[in-house]
């Protein structure tokens, strides 16, 4: 017996030393695939939501804006929140507002509540991304340890990018659109019990600060501000009266947000000297490169898949799970080439092979090429390329970051790559509305050339 309680006790003994970090990887795991899939999966479910809800014309691509105007106006103050008030209390807010508007989705009947609902999911999204972020940061604080878990953080969140619209027009065609949305919902409950259960009790050294709302507010409606105007340009132009209104606005507010945070604010929201610190600065530059140059390449291949090769919007959800799959390999390798190469070389590396994917992508378009060279291969490249390149970035933007602004420089790096993001989506569907889809990759490819130059010239050797 004595020997038996030995064994038990050393078995205790080893769980004890690495279950909390590996529990702390899941959640935070849980909570980005649930974020990401959410942003992908509803975009199949447009026209059954239409056909249902009575949605107009206008009103109907709303289902996803709303959702990605919230997320990217928030994230900013969702970072700062896991700062002030600690990782646990925001996990498990952020995961029950996500949940329980995910719900309230799926019950809706009428498109007001849905929009509603969706806008508060974004508000979710945008607590839940930051905070995720911040856990692995603040919890593998070893070099290789820390580019191990953001490698399998990305995998996850790519995963649930690529399996999203899949899963949607799977769910949407067996069981209707509302299913869509509650088959997620008891992942949300597993979420919300794992932020009480395995995250600390404990807040950050900053949990006596105030939360400067002032600036929250300003830095909010000033990003949603510039989203909005980004979003409604593909549809209307840049000279449309509402466009330059609200880009002038986001912009002016941006403007005074910026002088409250310098002279104003007593605990500022975003303490501009986090930029003082290079490898912060040129990876959130990188960043906003390689953002604006692949995020919107899902779009962009799904609809060409569509438009000139006449698939449905399954058949092109499917048709893109190879870049989806390259992606999860590259996010999975990332961990390895960061430790191996240090954040720096790895960036450019894997810069340069999305680069040559999407290079690849505009001449196999420009010459007609079949689904084989023009997605499979070419676009198996610059997933795998891309999605590798995110891990080094994100451990730049995070190292040399105090513990008690980790939520702070997650927040900064998400609203980054969100508005790069939108940015990207609006100029490069312009592009291939007037120039074709084959010059849109071809910008495409020139922002992540972009990304290579300048990831060479600032980013910190090691």
């Amino acid at each position: 017996m004595s020997a038996y309680t030995t064994v038990l006790d050393r078995a205790r003994g080893r769980i004890g030393r690495w279950e909390p970090e590996r529990l702390i990887l899941i959640l935070a795991c849980i909570g980005s695939f649930s974020v990401v899939m959410d942003a992908t999966i509803v975009s199949v479910t447009l026209p059954d939501l239409r056909a249902d809800l009575g949605f107009s014309p206008a009103a109907l691509p709303w289902a996803v804006n709303a959702y990605t105007l919230a997320f990217a106006g928030c994230l900013l103050f969702g970072g700062r929140c896991a700062d002030v008030f600690g990782r646990r209390r925001i996990m498990f807010a952020g995961m029950g507002i996500f949940t329980a508007a995910r719900v309230a989705v799926g019950l809706a009947d009428s498109p007001a509540l849905l929009l509603i609902a969706r806008a508060a999911q974004g508000v979710g999204g945008a607590l839940l991304i930051p905070v995720t972020l911040s856990m692995l940061t603040t919890t593998f604080v070893e070099s290789a340890a820390r580019a191990r878990a953001l490698a399998v953080w990305s995998a996850v969140g790519a995963a649930g990018a690529a399996s999203g619209p899949v899963i949607g027009g799977l769910l949407t065609q067996l069981a209707g659109w509302r299913w869509v949305f509650f088959v997620l919902a008891p992942l949300g409950v597993v979420g919300m019990i794992g932020a009480i259960r395995v995250l600390p009790r404990q807040v950050s050294g900053t949990a006596r600060s105030r939360l400067d709302m002032v600036g929250a507010l300003l830095v909010t409606a000033g990003i949603t501000g510039v989203v909005l105007a980004i979003m409604r340009s593909a549809a209307v132009g840049w000279t449309a009266p509402t466009v330059l209104g609200s880009l002038l606005g986001g912009f002016a507010l941006i403007g005074v947000f910026a002088v409250h945070q310098t002279y104003w604010a007593a605990d500022p929201i975003l303490p501009l000297d986090i930029f003082r610190i290079r490898s912060v600065s040129s990876a959130n530059t990188v960043m906003f490169l390689l953002g604006a140059g692949f995020l919107a390449s899902p779009v962009l291949l799904s609809l060409y898949l569509q438009d000139v090769h006449g698939y449905s919007p399954l058949l092109a959800g499917v048709g893109y799970l190879p870049v989806g799959a390259a992606m999860i390999t590259g996010s999975r390798s990332a961990g390895w080439l960061t430790v191996r190469l240090g954040a720096r070389t790895a960036t450019i590396l894997c810069s340069a092979i999305g680069t040559l994917g999407l290079v690849c992508t505009a001449v196999c378009i420009a010459l007609d090429a079949p689904y084989l060279w023009t997605v499979l291969i070419s676009g198996a490249i610059l997933g795998y390329g891309v999605a590798a390149a995110f891990t080094p970035i994100t451990v730049a933007a995070t190292n040399g970051v105090p513990p008690d602004r980790s939520g702070l420089a997650a927040g900064v790096l998400n609203t980054v790559r969100q508005t790069s993001g939108a940015v990207g989506l609006a100029a490069l569907s312009a592009i291939a509305l007037s120039a074709g889809y084959a010059t849109s990759f071809a910008a495409s490819a020139a922002c992540l050339a972009a990304a290579c130059v300048v990831a060479t010239i600032t980013m910190p050797r090691r």
